[in-house]
């Protein structure tokens, strides 16, 4: 059985990587990217916890909370994209910046 540790360093390299990226990038699409490398990180370290919680049982609470979660994401990304392709269409630009000059 793999230790709780390669769990947890796993769900914070893929953190460290979430918040790169909506650090430094100013393309939209990238900071929806990082987004969802955010949500999978704590879907990891949540089901790992509730994996290791005590020594031979596994939470399926913790299974079925992150299942929904996946679903949620996956909408809040849909949605987001469609901000992103309707904001291209728009104003020809994905530039974080140069969107936060327009005013409306």
């Amino acid at each position: 059985m793999i230790p709780l540790n390669s769990y947890i360093a796993c769900a914070v390299a893929l953190y460290i990587i979430g918040m790169y990226c909506l650090v430094s990038k100013r393309n939209m699409i990238k900071l929806v990217m990082g987004l969802e490398i955010l949500v999978n990180a704590a879907h990891i370290s949540f089901i790992a916890f509730s994996a290791y919680r005590s020594a031979g049982y596994i939470d399926p609470l913790g299974h079925s909370i992150v299942i929904m979660s996946i679903g949620f994401a996956g909408c809040v990304t849909a949605l987001a994209l469609t901000i992103v392709t309707h904001a291209y269409k728009h104003y020809k630009t994905l530039d974080v910046r140069k969107l936060r000059r327009l005013k409306w």
